[in-house]
């Protein structure tokens, strides 16, 4: 992730912790990867002008992230008006805010994933990033929709989804 890390500090999509620390195995919220993606986008002004979550105010540092992510398509939040913005972002969600970041680009039917099932939300976004490199799953056969993401994954998606996709 070494790579990955420079690329983001480098293009002003994460700061790191603090002033001389990443925190690579930091585990990320949901509202710090709709910050990375929002920052990788160039931090576009967001148009919406009413706030359609109840959980969030215009002090909230990732406040303009999540508008931009809602007006977008990249999100819908968690359910009943609500955000979620400290909830722990997992793969198939991280994966699949990526997916509708670059405007939902077509995949394979190849699956390679046994936890992957075509039903589920993220199956469109998970073989799209396992087919363009952006995601080897976490082991041959396992995606690992479920499994909580580091910081290091998080801007290893964004690096391998926006530098060699």
């Amino acid at each position: 992730y070494y790579k990955a890390v420079l690329w983001a500090v480098e293009n002003g999509i994460t700061n790191g912790a603090d002033a001389t620390h990443f925190n690579p195995m930091g585990v990320c919220n949901r509202a710090q990867v709709v910050t990375f993606l929002w920052s990788a986008a160039g931090k576009p002004e967001p148009t919406l002008t009413e706030n359609p979550y109840s959980d969030i105010t215009e002090a909230d540092y990732f406040y303009k992230s999540v508008l931009w992510a809602h007006e977008n398509g990249i999100t819908t939040g968690v359910g009943g008006g609500c955000f979620g913005p400290d909830l722990t972002a997992n793969r198939a969600q991280i994966v699949t805010f990526l997916w509708q970041a670059k405007e939902q680009p077509e995949a394979g039917a190849d699956n390679p994933f046994v936890d992957v099932a075509e039903s589920d939300y993220y199956y469109r976004p998970v073989l799209w990033a396992a087919q363009n490199g952006v995601t080897s799953g976490v082991d041959a056969d396992h995606f690992g929709p479920l499994n909580e993401c580091t910081r290091a994954q998080v801007v290893t998606f964004l690096y391998k989804a926006y530098t060699a996709y």
